[in-house]
């Protein structure tokens, strides 16, 4: 799957490596309603181009699992900030 990093010199392996680091780093950096979206953007950085066959649950489960998200970060996340502000597209 990722025999094309074999054929990638130094100079190209670290030009990958940090555009990898700055969507993690995107990634991880989101606050407030940006948590929770789906990220195709991150998955278009992989060198398979494939389109993800994803699932999605009918709203009462998803509610569920968002609310459960939320929760967790209650635990994990005990002294973040809190965002308080209205999602707006």
């Amino acid at each position: 799957m990722d025999e094309d990093l074999h054929k990638l010199d130094r100079d190209d392996l670290i030009a990958e490596i940090k555009k990898l680091r700055g969507a993690i780093r995107e990634h991880r950096d989101s606050t407030g309603h940006d948590l929770c979206w789906h990220q195709p953007e991150m998955w278009a950085l992989l060198p398979e181009g494939v389109e993800p066959d994803i699932a999605v649950p009918p709203w009462p489960k998803f509610l569920r699992g968002c609310v459960r998200y939320r929760q967790s970060l209650d635990i994990q996340a005990a002294d973040a900030e809190v965002h308080d502000h209205e999602f707006k597209e």
